[in-house]
């Protein structure tokens, strides 16, 4: 059970600081860009929910 408590431990740290560095690089990048990367995302989230859930249908 030790094991898989250390195991868990660094593979939550690995995927923590993955995360920290891509957020340092989109600030690095200016916050301009990392706002129009998320707007884009934003943008194709709502564009998938529409076409899974049926949105534009004709009634």
């Amino acid at each position: 059970m030790k094991n898989f408590s250390w195991i868990a431990l660094v593979l939550i740290f690995c995927t923590t600081l993955q995360s920290c560095e891509f957020i340092a690089g989109i600030f690095k990048a200016g916050v301009w860009s990392g706002v129009l990367i998320v707007v884009l995302v934003l943008a194709l989230i709502i564009w998938l929910g529409a076409k899974i859930f049926g949105g534009g249908k004709d009634t």
